[in-house]
């Protein structure tokens, strides 16, 4: 009996496991995405970054995103471009403004594989604010709120991550819906 029980815990656990391991990534802007593909790989899928993804190839950044890494992207939907200012994606689209797109876009990139879980553990060990440099040079100020991470840009812009944790082969992706912009 006891040896039947023990059999159906272990049994239990290792199904625990398995099932644990084969949790899918979130899906984003409706598409599946997937932990061995790169971060440019499946953000193409993604028709809510559409705009990011122009954004990244104006400015270049393609081949970047496409390597080894570790990255984290705080990955701003079409939306949250949306929301800037009329006409700014248009003009920062635009090839004589690509010094400032790149640095628009690279203060959303960490170089390194930050989980949600890390980056709340961080603010927490800071005393509830945790200093996030990118690597554009912008520091973000990261804070933890009922579950949920928001992120202050330099000029006091507040983004909230909305879907945290997508796991890419060269880092993750956390999704937000503000774009963060860098003093300039």
């Amino acid at each position: 009996m006891i040896k039947s029980v023990l059999r159906g815990f272990a049994l239990a656990t290792a199904m625990s496991a398995v099932a644990f391991a084969a949790a899918k990534n979130p899906t984003v802007g409706g598409a599946a995405m997937f932990d061995s593909k790169n971060i440019i790989e499946n953000a193409v899928n993604s028709k809510d970054h559409t705009t990011l993804v122009a954004a990244v190839k104006a400015a270049g950044l393609v081949a970047t995103l496409e390597g080894k890494g570790p990255f984290t992207v705080f990955a701003p939907t079409n939306e949250a471009f949306a929301a800037l200012p009329k006409g700014t994606v248009d003009t920062l689209l635009k090839p004589e403004n690509k010094a400032t797109l790149t640095k628009v876009l690279t203060c959303h990139v960490v170089a390194a594989d930050a989980m949600a879980k890390t980056v709340t553990k961080m603010i927490k060990d800071d005393g509830g604010e945790h200093d996030i440099k990118t690597v554009g040079g912008c520091v973000l100020k990261a804070k933890e709120s009922m579950g949920k991470i928001t992120l202050t840009d330099e000029n006091g812009g507040v983004s909230h991550v909305t879907i945290a944790d997508v796991k890419q082969s060269n880092g993750v992706i956390h999704v937000v819906d503000k774009v963060l912009l860098p003093k300039m």
